[in-house]
């Protein structure tokens, strides 16, 4: 629990007692309070109370470095230990602060321990030393004008917490640390991210922000963006804080690096005079702009600045510096600095920090191929080579071209003008462009910084490096009248503003940009993106429905947008050169950026993929032998990386244009892959690491290798079959609000819902979905549409809902906007009695994906299948009836006398039917069994592990292609075990021999078993799962965990009743599959326990839901039986897997020419 909810509650409880005294009684709560923020530091700092006198009288507590303690408990008694962090004086809440702090005793324990913590419950103000060793309030927080209202506001524990949210935690932190020593970037950043979030705080108070509106306007003019809405607010806010502390920042850094060579030293730094320090005039003018005294003032931002100030003259700055000039220093100064100012931010905007690795194996990779493939001799370091990373971040990408070009000149001879080259080169033709003014500040710093370390460093105020705080996407193409308004405005209000936007324009309008390359950011931040910027993809949407059938897609990820602005640059402007980014993978074999493939064939001449892989959605991240596989931009302050599996795409266009395009791919796995790359470097014969790619139509110009046989591509797809198009599965993203596995309760909510009498106040306290705000849904006006549509709840609309493979839930359906996120009217008015579903997906996005067909006759859910459930009903009910959807009345779509309407046909589509008529199969509309046949066959055909190990390219790019056999006989035996298939998927009904009286060897299949061989009782606990299958994840998402699974050789017993062809499909091993340390599931064999359906480990992912954690209970008798019988369905299915594959085998030398 939040640790402020935890004291003011306790605080209120102690007062409430009417038992206390006013400041004694309350010790143990502030203690608790200091101790669980002491403890989240390193080293731990720990609080303690009623210190002993150490000869200026006995303090009310101390604050100690847990390191200070010692280790051997054993020793003699020591002499009372100093509290390093300083001393507490604690007085009840009626007590004046000010007063306190200025008493005897404060004073006498500031003298004995130098810094006092002095505090009435309420009120924080932290005494310590100013810089001629006097004392000085250093920083201050109160949570309430009075005593009066500060009990009043305890009455509300959460809600007060939620008043001051992290900053009284981050203001005693910083209390706890003002004593420790700062001394490496770390710490620095640390302390600047605190203070910054604080004044973040502050901002969010001033939601109108006039004292900065003239600023705002400024930076949107020049930005060529728009801070709309509250997200829009929030960026702009974001924006100021990080110009204000970085240039701080900045400054503090260059009155050092000047102060070391200045005669006259000035001892401590005066945040006041940071505009001075800045070189860029542009961020001089802007920093002088929201820190003139009037706005902070206005804004309170003037004591926070203070307190940033006097921390960074805490600093040991030679040990910082000593540190931070060695390089990396800079990025791991800045990663955790913003990742601890604004994570949001920081994922929104899909900014990562970039290994070093990354950078310098792709600036290589370009240097070699301006050589190899441009003829261009010296590479990076010839002086008509323009270099642009257009989302620059710190500017890593640049320091690593101009470290290269250093190391050309050098080899080359240039002597003693080395260096002058390399300065010309860093303010002429090595552009970077940024939008986050933090990033953008650390950039110009860095170079400068770099440059200063040849020997080169940049005059003050007339020399800067071609870094610029601009909107890469924008400002191409020359302004509009519009624009042109906007820019005389920015001209009179903000020149300084206008000439870097002038400086920035003439990067994109006037060189000639022969390289860009760099880390894109992979978000666009909700608020901020012009027209302009969103229409640059519009190019890669075109003939996306009409020439390929997509009608779902997203393509407005930003680093989409920079591809474009990369493509159109050096294709429209140049006519040749380099584009080298790092982004995610999705581009290589998404069947969405196919038209985005198409183009990069048409305008690059020569394109190499090294596919980084590391993706948590398509493999989990692992390699394919089931080993970790993180993502590269793993670091020591991001551990986990990112989601998205990454790829370093790298296309030259050169300026006489190859007759064929050369495409390469090759794969990166593991933890070691960054330095794989790098490795890969010291090859001469660069191509022969790669594999050839050959992307055409026929596999939606992937880049990714497949090897598809011309056979294969002749077979009808799944969508050939059909007389409509498939239709995605059901989203309902209410929290499971509609979805249950107990209809009772579920039935009991709805009807609460629907109940007219039932209160908003009451629904909410039951703590649904149903009245939680989400996307597209507006939780009261949704309840109040409801209400005044007077429908009523209806038992009939409780159906069967699959969730995932073999997880069949209940569910309450309705087409009333919005209370389901998609409630698929299109795709309902064909769920009828004795209607099924073939369920696939476009495009397989899993690895390993397994099984990619479903088969059900159950509402199915948008992503029961990864890569989305796409339902191709067997029967089509024709829309004789419009499907209403606001105030329909929900039992007329699913009325029985509909079953059998003549309005029903079979969905085949014309030549389906030609072929089936061929084979005499005829009376499709009207026999249920005929029109089947196919969708049963295309079923058994899926299920065949030699059909899916023969065309696993194929199936991977599309909807899957199925053999047609050119006789009767062959597609009803086909169908016939299509149906078996069927029948063991569906979780509804029996199967004899499975689920039912179960064969002598079916029996012995996931046998719950007891581990000292005795009974289970569900009543002492004994079905509770609770050895890590599932955890919970970031916003609710469940986490598969590894769990307990004991692999071991089949016993005795178990052999006798399964004979040597059975243990070849089954597998030589099995498995014991652990609930808790009591309860397991007996002989689950190997194939089974590893079988694989739309990408779902079956078993594995329905027992990551049953956590007792996660689930709030032990599972019941009926979830355990579940899990035995959904075992040996599956075990069935792999016993069919012989006569599956000579299905398959016998149809394809006996296929019908489609």
């Amino acid at each position: 629990m939040n640790p402020l909810v935890n004291y003011f509650r306790n605080l209120q409880e102690i007062h409430s007692s009417q038992a206390a005294v006013k400041e004694t009684s309350y010790y143990g709560t502030l203690e608790t309070l200091l101790n669980e923020i002491g403890k989240t530091l390193k080293p731990r700092v720990r609080c303690i109370i009623n210190l002993r006198n150490q000869g200026a009288g006995l303090p009310d507590g101390g604050l100690f470095n847990v390191d200070q303690f010692p280790k051997n408990q054993e020793l003699e008694p020591f002499t009372a230990i100093f509290p390093e962090r300083g001393a507490i004086e604690i007085k009840g809440t009626k007590e004046d602060i000010k007063k306190i702090a200025a008493s005897e005793q404060v004073q006498k324990y500031w003298q004995k321990y130098g810094q006092v913590l002095v505090s009435n419950y309420r009120d924080f103000l932290l005494i310590g030393r100013n810089s001629q060793g006097q004392p000085v309030e250093l920083e201050a927080y109160s949570l309430a004008p009075s005593e009066a209202e500060f009990w009043l506001k305890t009455s509300n524990p959460s809600k007060f917490a939620a008043e001051h949210g992290d900053s009284l935690l981050e203001y005693l932190k910083r209390v706890l640390l003002q004593a420790a020593p700062i001394t490496s970037p770390a710490d620095v950043a640390w302390f600047l991210a605190s203070y910054a979030r604080d004044a973040k705080a502050r901002l969010e108070h001033h939601s109108d922000l006039p004292a900065l509106a003239n600023i705002r306007q400024a930076l949107e003019n020049a930005l060529g963006i728009k801070f709309e809405r509250e997200q829009g607010n929030k960026f702009f806010r974001s924006t100021l804080v990080q110009t204000l502390f970085y240039g701080l920042f900045s400054a503090w850094v260059l009155w050092h690096k000047q102060n070391l060579n200045r005669e006259d030293k000035e001892d401590k730094f005066d945040w006041k005079s940071a505009a001075h320090h800045l070189h860029v005039p542009m961020l001089a003018i802007l920093f002088e702009q929201i820190a003139a005294p009037s706005k902070l003032k206005s804004l309170g931002l003037v004591e926070v600045l203070n307190w940033t100030g006097a921390a960074l003259n805490r600093v040991r700055r030679e040990e910082f510096f000593r540190q931070f000039d060695e390089g990396q220093a800079v990025q791991y100064f800045y990663e955790p600095f913003l990742q601890a100012f604004d994570p949001d931010l920081r994922k929104e905007l899909g900014v990562w920090y970039t290994p070093p690795e990354i950078v310098r194996y792709m600036v290589a990779r370009v240097d070699r191929v301006l050589r190899e493939e441009l003829n261009i001799e010296d590479g990076l370091a010839n002086p008509d080579v323009y270099v642009l990373d257009p989302c620059c971040g710190t500017g890593a990408y640049l320091v690593e071209v101009l470290r290269y070009i250093t190391d050309t000149l050098q080899e080359n001879g240039a002597g003693a003008l080395a260096m002058a080259l390399v300065k010309k080169a860093a303010i002429e033709r090595i552009f970077g462009f940024e939008i986050l003014t933090a990033p953008f500040v650390v950039a110009h710093l860095q170079l400068g910084l770099f440059l200063q370390s040849l020997g080169v460093p940049l005059i003050e105020d007339s020399e800067r490096v071609g870094i610029y705080l601009t909107n890469a996407l924008t400002g191409w193409q020359p302004p509009d009248e519009e624009s042109k308004q906007k820019i005389q405005q920015l001209q009179l209000s903000f020149p300084e503003l206008n000439k870097e936007r002038e400086a920035a324009d003439e990067v994109k309008r006037g060189k000639p940009i022969l390289v860009i390359l760099g880390n894109p950011p992979y978000n666009a931040f909700a608020g901020t993106s012009p027209a302009e910027e969103a229409g640059l993809v519009e190019l890669y949407k075109q003939g996306l429905i009409s020439d390929w059938g997509i009608k779902k897609f997203n393509l407005d990820e930003l680093y989409v947008r920079f591809f474009r602005l990369a493509e159109r640059c050096i294709s429209e402007n140049t006519g040749k050169g380099v584009v080298c980014y790092i982004s995610n993978f999705s581009y290589l074999g998404d069947p969405s950026f196919v038209v985005m493939r198409q183009r990069f064939l048409q305008e690059f001449d020569r394109l190499w993929f090294d596919c980084l892989n590391g993706d948590s959605r398509e493999t989990g991240k692992l390699t394919p032998e089931g080993n970790p596989d993180p993502s590269v931009f793993s670091t020591q302050y991001n551990k986990e990386g990112i989601r998205v599996g990454t790829t370093i795409g790298l296309m030259v266009r050169k300026e006489v244009r190859n007759k064929n395009v050369d495409v390469y791919f090759r794969h990166f796995w593991g933890v070691a892959k960054r330095e794989q790359l790098l490795d890969s470097l010291n090859n001469q014969d660069f191509d022969a690491l790669y594999q050839v790619s050959n992307p055409e139509q026929s596999n939606r110009y992937s880049f990714r290798p497949s090897d598809v046989s011309s056979h294969y591509l002749a077979w009808p797809k799944l969508t050939d079959l059909s007389d409509e198009a498939p239709i995605t599965g059901y989203k309902e993203n209410r929290g499971y609000s509609f979805i249950d596995s107990d209809k009772t309760i579920l039935s009991e909510r709805i009807s609460k819902y629907f109940d007219q009498n039932i209160s908003w106040e009451e629904l909410a306290s039951l703590n649904t979905g149903l009245t939680k705000d989400a996307a597209r849904f507006d939780a009261k006006k949704a309840r109040d549409k409801v209400l005044k549509l007077r429908e009523k709840f209806n038992p009939q609309m409780l159906l069967p809902y699959l969730l995932r493979p073999y997880e069949v839930k209940w569910c309450y359906y309705t087409q009333i906007r919005p209370l389901w996120n998609e409630s698929r009217p299109s795709l309902f008015i064909h769920q009828f009695q004795g209607n099924s579903f073939l369920v696939s997906r476009p495009a397989g996005v899993a690895s390993p994906e397994g099984i990619p067909f479903y088969f059900t006759n159950c509402l199915g859910d948008f992503d029961f299948i990864r890569g989305h459930a796409y339902h191709f009903p067997i029967r089509l009910r024709q829309n004789s009836e419009k499907v209403k959807t606001e105030d329909n009345t929900q039992g007329k779509l699913f009325d029985s006398s509909n079953f059998n309407s003549p309005s029903i046909k079979a969905n085949l589509s014309e030549k389906s039917r030609q072929y089936l008529n061929q084979l005499g199969i005829n009376n499709l509309d009207e026999n249920i069994e005929n029109a089947s046949l196919i969708w049963l066959h295309a079923l058994a055909i899926g299920y065949s592990p030699l059909y899916l190990g023969e065309n696993a390219d194929g199936i991977r790019q599309d909807f899957p292609r199925i053999p047609l056999p050119n006789s009767q006989e062959l597609l009803i035996k086909s169908a016939q075990l299509g149906q078996l298939i069927a029948s063991l998927l569906d979780t509804e009904n029996p199967v004899i021999g499975v689920t039912k009286k179960p064969t002598p060897a079916l029996q012995k299949i996931a046998l719950i078993s007891c581990t000292d061989g005795g009974n289970l009782n569900p009543d002492k606990g004994d079905l509770i799962i609770n050895v890590g299958w599932g955890h919970g994840g970031k916003n609710g998402v469940t986490m598969p965990g590894k769990g307990k699974a004991i692999a071991r050789q089949y016993t005795t017993a178990e052999m006798s009743v399964i004979s040597p062809e059975m243990r070849k499909l089954l597998g030589t091993t099995t498995y014991d599959i652990y609930l808790n340390d009591r309860a397991y599931w007996q002989n689950i064999p190997a194939r089974v326990w590893e079988y694989t359906i739309g990408g779902y480990q079956v078993i594995k992912k329905w027992l990551s839901y049953r956590e007792e954690k996660l689930l709030g209970r032990g599972l019941t008798i009926a979830e355990v039986q579940e899990v035995s019988e959904m075992t040996r369905r599956i075990t069935a299915i792999i016993l069919l897997e012989s006569d599956l594959d000579d299905n398959y085998q016998n149809i394809k030398t006996a296929v019908y020419s489609f």
